[in-house]
């Protein structure tokens, strides 16, 4: 079962964190991060998948700072919130963040991945350039991956994004990305818009969420 426990990031304050160990026999550990709206019930169900694939998984939960326990609905409001939230988060401070959980599930394992969506999606691509000591990491429709692709990656990478995302042009991103760094797959999902990981009836998309697990998990196993 998944339980909320604490972390200190490199500030030394102490974040809430959603974490479950792996079903399976353990391969390593990933950092799952989150949307906008919080670590709600399907960022918490994402760790629980994650476990259940062998990976012991953490969320931190990356607005604390600003509204400890944050969540908020996928409705106008909601993103108001939570795009106010992820603009006053300091990239530096997201990173220090994510370093705290890789330092955390490097105690328990050598192999620490990173996979985030949406604000995560752009978080992920950053902390591959970002933060040290981690195995592999995989961007879902980030919206700074493009206006970040040339970052020096420090790990191996990889990068989804839907076709009818009306946020994020995918044919861009993929081109931009294509132009630093050949060798990162860019896969654009037909028929899929944004956030189709999420299990939400308005934006989930069970082909696409399929595939890109597949691949991201081939990914972190190789890693």
């Amino acid at each position: 079962m998944g339980e909320t426990i604490k972390i200190a990031g490199a500030d030394g304050f102490e974040f809430s964190a959603y974490h479950e160990p792996s079903f399976t026999p353990r391969k390593g550990g990933v950092i799952v991060i989150q949307e906008i709206f919080g670590l709600d019930e399907y960022v918490r169900a994402d760790v629980e998948r994650w476990a259940k694939m062998g990976y012991e998984a953490i969320a931190p939960a990356m607005f604390d700072r600003r509204e400890p326990g944050f969540l908020a609905k996928h409705d106008p409001d909601g993103i108001k919130a939570g795009v106010a939230h992820a603009m006053g988060t300091p990239l530096d401070q997201a990173m220090g963040d994510i370093a705290a959980c890789r330092n955390f599930l490097k105690t328990r394992g050598d192999k620490v991945c990173v996979v985030g969506y949406c604000y995560g999606g752009s978080l992920a691509w950053l902390a591959a350039a970002k933060v040290e000591g981690l195995a592999a990491a995989s961007s879902y429709y980030g919206s700074m991956v493009q206006a970040n692709a040339a970052a020096a990656l420090l790990c191996p990478t990889i990068v989804h994004l839907g076709r009818t995302d009306t946020g994020i042009p995918a044919d861009d991103v993929a081109k931009a990305v294509a132009e630093h760094h050949p060798k990162v797959p860019v896969h654009i999902y037909e028929g899929a818009g944004h956030g189709f990981n999420n299990q939400s009836p308005e934006r989930y998309n069970a082909e696409a969420a399929d595939l890109a697990r597949h691949r991201t998990l081939e990914l972190f196993d190789k890693a």
